[in-house]
């Protein structure tokens, strides 16, 4: 079944003539690497007991979080994805992930 809907809305219709759809779009800002406190964790929960890294606390726009997925998963040499707010490396990379954020400025807890 597909969605009719494509704006993400829930308004269908108005009865009101002076009705506009005021769709805000936040502009998240992207933070200083300094200004970031990321979170490193090991994760194997709902993952067919495959072993992930997880990095969370990342506060920015999409496009910073995948440049940075990216930048991880080629320094620690494994594939991975960077959605939701979260940068997932395959297998258990937290010591590389950790260097590389240090010695990138970013904040680790």
């Amino acid at each position: 079944m597909s969605k009719k809907n494509k704006s993400g809305s829930a308004f269908v219709y108005s009865t009101d003539p002076h009705f506009q759809l005021n769709e805000e779009a936040e502009e998240l800002v992207t933070l200083l690497p300094s200004e970031q406190r990321l979170r490193v964790s090991l994760e194997t929960k709902h993952r067919a007991g495959k072993t992930v890294t997880v990095v969370l606390g990342f506060i920015g726009k999409e496009h910073d979080l995948e440049e940075l997925g990216k930048k991880l998963k080629n320094h620690c040499g494994t594939g991975g994805s960077a959605k939701e707010g979260e940068i997932i490396l395959q297998g258990d990379q937290r010591e590389k992930a950790t260097q590389w954020l240090r010695k990138n400025s970013f904040g680790v807890k």
